[in-house]
Order: structure tokens, then C-alpha cells, then sequence
């Protein structure tokens, strides 16, 4: 059987139409082409499902075979072994999406697994549905968006997500969990890191408004030229939004190799009271005492760090490292600019990880997840 020709990447490839596929099985395609780092190995099996049923029957039958599983999506939060996967990846390509209006004058937005995401907040702001503007230009698919708790600028997908369609491997039955199901926490639920459901379906609720969401974000409010609290107008918000990420890489851009990532490479530590006095301490020893390390700091005295200014200063600037190299534009991207495996990207991050370790005694946790390998 022919292999399924890959999807080129970046948004507006996304939203490109697409002729009805079946079911087809592969064998050994390579997972490079489905990934944004453009890393992985091949997959023995591949299967493309190209709606719900197409979905749940592939994962059923895999599991009833007894062979591994990989459901994957646009590929954008993934770092694939160079030796690929040993089983079946089940591609998910179910791209419906469908309006429906609520009783106090919202809107619910049900999309498949597959739909590309950006290409969703772009219609999203057209319409006037305001909750996931500043989440514009963030790649991948639907279907990810609630394993990551997906969040930018200061919003999250937890704040919209009212069901999830999921596949229950354990049970072989399908379930229809509510946000307080979800366990959302900070770029966490309870489907990360755990194989038991497949997400299908997303349904997200959204104001109708024509402006967006109060800016909660710092980097975003100076952007504007507004101050935090303030609304401005959906389409502003969403230009805006996607002028910060192109300066910083993050949208899928084929003609610039800072693209070629999995995005944010660490999650922002998250340091109890003492911890964060004990950092405080290391930071002011190594930078100097007027050192002020940016971190926000919850009720209950918990900070949030910034992963991006700990490898800033531990010394590891943009452009560090080859063949894999610290993206030129951010530090928090570790990208692949053509010539890389998997194995000199997890280099890099070991080295960048105990280099912040050593420097301010915080380890940073990876984001993207990892099929095949560890840090």
C-alpha cells in the first residue's frame, strides 16, 4: 500500500481542503514529516482516521490487536525517538466543526480531534467569539489543545472548555468529561501523561463580543499600548498576538528554521515558599543582590518562574549549540535547523537543564511529550 502523503506544516497549510481518506494502514512511514522539529523515526504501522468513528475504531482495533499505540495530531508538542515507534500511529484528521448557540446568548464550538487550531481561532475572531484570541498561532490540533492545558498570554483552554469526547481505552466505552473531570492544572490534566483516553471531540463556549477577553498579560498589554484589565478590539488582539510569536519563532514558518520546534521547550517552574527563598538566595549570590529574577507569586505564596530568563542566565544565549541549537529568536525553543537527530536535540536540553540546575538549583520539566526517549 502507498504511504499517506504527509501535511505540509504552518497554518495556513492546515486549512487547506482536503479529499476524504479512508482508513489506510502504512508501514515505516516516517514521523519526521509529521512533526514541526521534523525528528522521528519510522513507524511500523500508520493509520489515518478521518473522523470520530474512524478514530475510536482505529484505537479499538490497535488495542485489540495488542500492538502500541501513538494517536498523533499536527505534531507540534512531540519529540520522537530516531528509532521511531514500534506499533500503530493513528493520525487523526477528523475535522468537523459545528456552532451551536446557548440560552444566554453564547456559542459552543464542537471540533474534532484534528481540526487545526489556529485556523479555529481565526474564525473564531471573524465571528466575534471572544475566549481564545490571545491564544492565535499556536500550532497543532484540537485534540491536543485540552492534554496540554494549552495557554498563552494569559489565557488557557481550561478557561473554555466545557466537554470532552473521549475514548476510554479501559472501559472500550466513550465518555463525555466536564471541565472538573479534566483536572486542569498549570500545561496539565488528567490526560497528560496517562494513555487511557483518546480525545475525540472538544467543546469550547465563547462570549459573543466583539472585544476580547480583559489582558491579563504584561508583554502583551505594553504591545497594545493598554494596561492590564483593558478589552480591545478581537482582531487587534489577535494581530498582536501573532506579531509577538513570529518574533519570538513561534509560528510555523517553512522558510525560517527557528520554526522547526516543539515550541516552548520547559514548562515555567513552579516553586513552593521555600524553594523560591532558596532560589532567591542562589540568584542574588551568582547576579548580584539587585538581581530581580521576573516571577509571579500566587495567594498562597507559590512563584512562577520564568524558564526562558533561568537559561538566559545560565549563561546559554540565543543561537547556542549545533547540529541542534537554541532558537535564535528565543530561548525557551530548542529547534532543529536542518541537519539534527532527536538525540543532539535531548543533548542540548540535558546540557541547558543541569546548566540551570547547577546555576540557580531549579530543574526544569519538559513540555513536549516524548515518544521513545527520556531526559
Amino acid at each position: 500500500m502507498s504511504r499517506p502523503e504527509p501535511r505540509p506544516s504552518g497554518a495556513a497549510a492546515e486549512s487547506a481542503p482536503r479529499e476524504p481518506r479512508g482508513p489506510e494502514t502504512a508501514a515505516d512511514v516516517p514521523l519526521a514529516d509529521y512533526t514541526t522539529l521534523g525528528l522521528g523515526g519510522p513507524a511500523a504501522r500508520f493509520r489515518v482516521a478521518a473522523d470520530t468513528e474512524e478514530l475510536i475504531a482505529a484505537v479499538a482495533e490497535t488495542d485489540a490487536a495488542g500492538d502500541p499505540l501513538l494517536v498523533l495530531g499536527g505534531g507540534s508538542n512531540l519529540v520522537v525517538s530516531d528509532e521511531g515507534f514500534a506499533g500503530t500511529v493513528v493520525h487523526a484528521e477528523s475535522r468537523s466543526v459545528a456552532f451551536r448557540d446557548t440560552e444566554d446568548g453564547r456559542v459552543r464550538i464542537r471540533a474534532g480531534a484534528g481540526v487545526p487550531w489556529d485556523p479555529l481561532v481565526d474564525r473564531a475572531v471573524a465571528e466575534g467569539f471572544s475566549g481564545i484570541e490571545f491564544l492565535s498561532g499556536i500550532p497543532g490540533r484540537v485534540g491536543s489543545t485540552p492534554i496540554q492545558n494549552v495557554g498563552a498570554y494569559g489565557q488557557e483552554v481550561s478557561q473554555t472548555i466545557v466537554e470532552v469526547l473521549v475514548y476510554d481505552r479501559r472501559t472500550g466505552e466513550r465518555r463525555t468529561m466536564g471541565p472538573a473531570d479534566c483536572g486542569f492544572g498549570y500545561r496539565d490534566s488528567v490526560f497528560k501523561g496517562s494513555d487511557r483516553y483518546v480525545v475525540c471531540e472538544v467543546v469550547f463556549e465563547l462570549e459573543r463580543s466583539p472585544s476580547s477577553r480583559p489582558i491579563r498579560y504584561a508583554e502583551v498589554a505594553r504591545a497594545l499600548g493598554a494596561e492590564a484589565g483593558d478589552q480591545v478590539p478581537l482582531a487587534r488582539a489577535r494581530e498582536t498576538v501573532l506579531g509577538l510569536r513570529r518574533s519570538k519563532g513561534m509560528v510555523l514558518d517553512p522558510d525560517d528554521p527557528d520554526t522547526r520546534s516543539a515550541g516552548s521547550f520547559f514548562t515555567n517552574p513552579v516553586l513552593d515558599p521555600p524553594e523560591y527563598a532558596g532560589f532567591a538566595r542562589r540568584a542574588a549570590d551568582l547576579l548580584g543582590p539587585d538581581a530581580e529574577p521576573p516571577a509571579h507569586v500566587d495567594a498562597e505564596g507559590r512563584a512562577k518562574l520564568s524558564a526562558a530568563w533561568l537559561i538566559d542566565n545560565a549563561g546559554f544565549s540565543r543561537g547556542y549549540g549545533s547540529p541542534a541549537r537554541i532558537s535564535t529568536k528565543h530561548t525557551l525553543a530548542l529547534t532543529n535547523p536542518g541537519e539534527a537527530t532527536t538525540e543532539d536535540l535531548l543533548a542540548l536540553a540535558r546540557e541547558v537543564r543541569a546548566g540551570v540546575a547547577k546555576a540557580f538549583g531549579v530543574t526544569l520539566v519538559n513540555e513536549p511529550v516524548m515518544v521513545g526517549v527520556a531526559l
